[in-house]
C-alpha cells in the first residue's frame, strides 16, 4: 500500500513562533523565519505523523492529505 502525500500549511497569522513544531518535526520540515514564526521548509519530507499539528498551541498548522 502507498503512502498517502501530505502537506503540512501554516496559518502564519496564528503562529506566535514558539517554535514547538521546528524542534519536534521528526523530519525537519519545519523552519523559523527572521520574526521566529514557523515556515514549510521541506514540504516534500513530510510523513504525516500530525507530531506538529498536536503540539501546536495555537492550531496554527493543519496537514493537507491527498492521493
Amino acid at each position: 500500500m502507498a503512502q498517502q502525500k501530505c502537506v503540512p500549511v501554516v496559518n502564519a497569522a496564528r503562529c506566535k513562533g514558539c517554535g514547538l513544531c521546528v524542534a519536534f518535526c521528526p523530519k525537519k520540515v519545519f523552519e523559523a523565519d527572521f520574526e521566529g514564526k514557523c515556515i514549510v521548509k521541506f514540504p516534500e519530507a513530510c510523513v504525516g505523523c500530525l507530531s506538529c499539528d498536536y503540539r501546536c498551541p495555537d492550531f496554527a498548522i493543519k496537514l493537507v492529505f491527498g492521493d
